[in-house]
């Protein structure tokens, strides 16, 4: 973590490098959080008046993002990840280690100030766990020795770009290619091969192959450059390289080995409809990759890439990167829009879609990563090259990151169409009971379910899978999404705010033993309600997982239920007030009158 420097000579340098724009402002507070660690009352109100903004403003971005505080950070800031693969390597077993060995208690900084160990959502390495972040790098494969002398390095104040290379070492996890991973394109290549077929015939490649979003719904992606392409005005081309649902890391490796294919791709897309501005918005855990990918921009740029005069055709674009910093709510569009603006993530009031109305009030192509970079490779390669895998309703191959109870995660393409149990058998997953594919938003299937296909048309997903075998307890597994939800709620509607609250509660009360069959019919109930009346995707699929399992595996669920009592109380008087009684010396004169 690098010393403090002068509070108004360093706030002064972040505005000025950011043009003091206002749509930068989440880049400005990146910044004063990695130098300071944490976004002091001084900054806010600073940014507030060179910006030309309310400070609520600035201050609801602050609160809003979880990798910034308004209270100081240990030093060393080390978090690990939280989601249910790393959990299953044992992330919290090491986590309260190094607590244990530091003598901190997690999420609050050290007296000394010297480090803070937490937990956080899902850092996109699930087959490499238990992984996490030192001062925003990643680090992997974390056991009990090297937790020990990560303590001792903490203690001897040894920088944190001095630790041992291996542990900083990612693999890209590929298992098994397929036409996308399997397709290079020289820079360049795709962009001249569609100028040469003319632009609008490239929009009907697009549109004839049957290329789907990547992300999750399978919008396809051609119709949807079409409406832009349609669109008369200015135009933005946005990429959602967010990735934060908890299980997917297949972007991560696109991002570190495809950035010229997917850059490709958004180029193609912006000459398409007239766009001269593009933005990537890279999830805020991945920013280690970022100098990488800041040198290819940079090679792009001085081969004539980007830029003015793209490969010579008299049109204009260039390309950003915007990096996120830690709200899974940005994955959704509109608020990856609205956190584009620099403002916190909410996700706005649908429709009019980002084609009509999206970045900067103009019409806005997002997709993302996986599908723009087999969108250039179908400019390069033709619509047959592609439609010719996957099935009729879902054409071409999706890249899937499986972890969990199998002998080989990592990232497997395989094409649209093929089975649940021709996956688990790929990746050695053949003793799962239980699936999840589409990450906690997605859909959990059992053993009576594994010929369900993965596809557009059955089994959806934006490419997580995660497998579970018969030791997994899936009452403590949806429980554990639920957590994730509540955690994840951005608040904006009241359904999701306070029905995740309340998913989260009955299924801590039926996980623990606490249950009845009032309370797990209440929760099947507010699933539903929260489902039915939630304002975007994130409440909409909040209760999927608990739904799910309740449904497929209802014996887990009816084991934990109290046999004799139809009703427990949800709130206890007593003991929420044990406290307030001690703080004050009552505990003691009730012990005592109880005594006598």
């Amino acid at each position: 973590m690098a010393s403090p420097l002068s509070q108004s000579a360093t706030l002064h340098d972040i505005a000025a490098r950011h043009l003091h724009a206002r749509h930068r402002l989440l880049q400005m507070l990146r910044e004063v959080q990695a130098t300071r660690s944490y976004v002091p009352e001084e900054a806010i109100q600073f940014f507030a008046h060179v910006l030309n903004l309310p400070v609520a403003r600035v201050r609801g971005c602050v609160e809003f993002y979880s990798f910034l505080h308004t209270t100081p950070r240990g030093q060393f800031d080390v978090y690990f990840s939280d989601s249910v693969t790393d959990r299953m390597a044992g992330s919290q077993i090491v986590a309260k280690r190094l607590a244990d060995r530091l003598g901190v208690t997690l999420g609050e900084p050290r007296a000394d100030g010297r480090v803070t160990v937490s937990m956080t959502s899902c850092t996109g390495h699930c087959e490499q766990a238990p992984a996490g972040l030192a001062n925003g790098r990643v680090f992997t494969r974390m056991t009990e020795a090297r937790i020990e002398k990560m303590a001792s390095l903490i203690e001897h104040r040894v920088p944190v770009n001095e630790w041992p290379a291996e542990w900083f070492h990612v693999d890209d996890g590929i298992r098994e290619r397929g036409i996308t991973l399997d397709t290079f394109i020289p820079p360049g290549e795709a962009i001249r091969t569609a100028l040469a077929r003319g632009l609008p015939a490239t929009l009907d490649e697009v549109e004839r192959s049957g290329l789907q979003g990547r992300g999750g719904a399978g919008f396809p992606v051609g119709r949807k450059w079409r409406g832009a392409y349609e669109m008369k005005g200015t135009h933005y081309i946005t990429c959602n390289a967010d990735e934060g649902e908890p299980g997917t890391f297949k972007d991560r490796v696109l991002l570190a080995k495809y950035a010229d294919e997917l850059f490709e791709g958004m180029t193609i897309a912006g000459l398409l409809v007239g766009a001269k501005k593009g933005y990537v918005y890279v999830r805020g855990e991945y920013e280690y990759m970022m100098e990488g990918l800041q040198t290819v921009l940079a090679e792009r740029r001085a081969a004539g890439l980007l830029g003015d005069n793209v490969c010579e055709s008299g049109l204009d674009f260039d390309l950003r990167i915007h990096l996120g910093a830690g709200a899974y709510v940005c994955g959704e569009q509109s608020a990856l829009l609205e956190s584009l603006e620099g403002k916190r993530g909410i996700p706005r009031v649908r429709p009019p879609s980002a084609v009509k109305i999206g970045l900067f009030g103009q019409s806005t192509i997002n997709n993302n990563v996986e599908s723009f970079v087999q969108a250039a490779q179908i400019a390069w390669k033709g619509a047959e090259w592609f439609s010719s895998h996957g099935e009729a309703k879902s054409r071409g191959t999706k890249l899937l990151s499986i972890a969990g109870d199998c002998l080989r995660p990592g990232i497997y393409e395989l094409p649209l169409g093929t089975t649940v149990h021709e996956m688990l058998a790929r990746c050695g997953g053949e003793n799962a009971k239980a699936v999840q594919v589409g990450g906690p938003a997605g859909t959990c299937i059992g053993r009576a379910e594994f010929d369900r296909r993965v596809s557009y048309a059955d089994l959806a997903t934006g490419g997580s899978v995660m497998v579970f075998n018969d030791l997994r307890d899936m009452v403590d597994v949806a429980r554990q999404f639920a957590h994730f939800f509540a955690h994840e709620s951005c608040g904006f509607c009241t359904p999701c705010r306070v029905g995740t609250q309340m998913l989260k509660h009955y299924a801590d009360k039926i996980a623990d033993g606490q249950g009845t069959q009032r309370d797990l019919d209440q929760l099947r109930s507010i699933g539903d309600f929260v489902k039915g009346y939630s304002h975007c995707g994130l409440g909409e699929t909040a209760p999927n997982t608990l739904l799910d399992t309740m449904k497929r595996f209802p014996e887990e669920y009816s084991s934990r239920l109290l046999a004799e009592a139809d009703f427990v109380p949800d709130f206890d008087l007593d003991a929420s007030v044990t406290e307030s009684r001690a703080l004050t010396g009552r505990q003691d004169q009730l012990d005592q009158i109880h005594s006598d």
